[in-house]
């Protein structure tokens, strides 16, 4: 791996456990293993680094979801499938985590990466959705968008209880929620 790229994944790290402002150049250039003058040579600064390694967390997150969200079966198990993979609970999720952090909300370049990410979100569960409701496989008289944004806040506010309570179970708790949630969606369920 190149400097450039130790520089973006030490960055990535440190974000998701510390955030913007608990992360120093002076921790990511330790957690690279490079010299202070390769930060500036590839990038202008924390701010710089920082929105490159925001935007690789929103690339990954996009390829790792479109990855289930593109799978050859039906649309509730795409669903459940995105929704029962392994996460990493108590450290939140790399984006929605970010949104906890003034510095990064205030600035919109480092911000642009949460709100595309968190946007494509929302569009990409509606679009299932709504498919779901054209095939017939989940039922009509139900909102698409407001059904994706309640998946996406359980999911975020998931992380967020799992957190303050230093254990998983919440965010089991609500994941499973959804899963049930959305099952009562199904046709064939009355």
């Amino acid at each position: 791996m190149d400097t450039r790229e130790r520089l973006i994944e030490a960055t990535r790290e440190l974000l998701w456990d510390r955030g913007y402002v608990g992360t120093s150049p002076r921790d990511i250039l330790a957690r690279a293993g490079v010299g202070q003058g390769s930060m500036y040579h590839h990038f202008r600064g924390k701010a710089d680094l920082a929105a490159a390694a925001l935007q690789r967390n929103a690339d990954q997150m996009r390829a790792n979801g479109e990855k289930v969200f593109d799978a050859e079966t039906g649309v509730y198990d795409r669903l459940v499938t995105y929704l029962m993979r392994p996460r990493e609970a108590l450290k939140g999720c790399r984006i929605g985590r970010m949104s906890e952090d003034p510095d990064i909300v205030a600035d919109p370049v480092l911000r642009k990466p949460l709100d595309e990410t968190l946007g494509w979100y929302r569009a990409r569960l509606t679009s299932l959705l709504a498919e779901g409701q054209a095939s017939g496989e989940l039922r009509a008289g139900f909102v698409p968008r407001e059904v994706a944004a309640t998946v996406v806040a359980v999911v975020q506010g998931g992380y967020v209880l799992a957190k303050a309570a230093q254990s998983t179970e919440p965010y089991d708790d609500a994941v499973a929620g959804a899963v049930s949630l959305l099952s009562s969606l199904r046709e064939d369920v009355r």
